[in-house]
């Protein structure tokens, strides 16, 4: 029994050594420890979750912090695997796609990407309400990884790769504004025809 005990916690602390957790265990360790969160829908629930993760993750979530993560857009939606007519059993197949930014300094985009869910869930034609209550568990896995998700690609971004994104966007809004100014120069200094002037009758 000892020693059974004492392979179970070796075997946990080569794994753990090796960098692997359970999921829904251990620590979502960010690089970031400040972040400006918003949404479209500011107070809906995929937001809400993503705060909450992110605060019992040692993120402060706060106005002004020098990242801010955007969920520009979420959309929703569904189609039918298998059917098999009226009042009968078939297969749904919900679909989620998130759509985010991540901005620096002088709200500069760092980032922009998407990610997307899919669960499946069966509806039955004669439980109608046990149907859309299995078509809400869906929706709440989907909001689950949808956020496990944004946190693990969170945890790697590492402050040298966020400093890096900063410069390039820094270079990209300085050659935009000087591309700019030169065509306004141009266009100021190129000599504007006058009226043609038509011969008098």
């Amino acid at each position: 029994m000892i020693k059974r005990n004492l392979l179970v916690m070796g075997l946990a602390v080569l794994l753990s050594a090796c960098g692997f957790q359970l999921r829904g265990t251990g620590t979502t360790e960010l690089a970031i420890k400040e972040l400006d969160l918003s949404a479209r829908n500011a107070y809906g629930p995929t937001v809400t979750q993503m705060r909450q993760v992110l605060e019992s993750s040692g993120v402060k979530v706060i106005a002004g912090a020098p990242y801010k993560l955007i969920l520009t857009n979420e959309q929703e939606s569904q189609r039918t695997l298998s059917y098999a007519g009226a009042g009968r059993t078939g297969e749904y197949q919900l679909t989620t796609v998130l759509e985010y930014d991540i901005r620096g300094q002088r709200d500069r985009e760092l980032l922009s990407d998407k990610i997307e869910v899919q669960k499946v869930f069966i509806h039955d034609g004669n439980n109608l309400v046990g149907s859309e209550l299995e078509a809400d568990d869906a929706r709440k896995e989907i909001r689950r990884d949808l956020v496990q998700r944004m946190m693990l690609r969170l945890q790697q971004l590492t402050p040298a790769q966020l400093d890096q994104m900063q410069q390039t966007a820094d270079a990209k809004a300085q050659a935009e504004a000087a591309a700019m100014e030169a065509a306004q120069k141009a266009e100021a200094e190129t000599p504007r025809q006058s009226p043609v002037e038509l011969p008098q009758q």
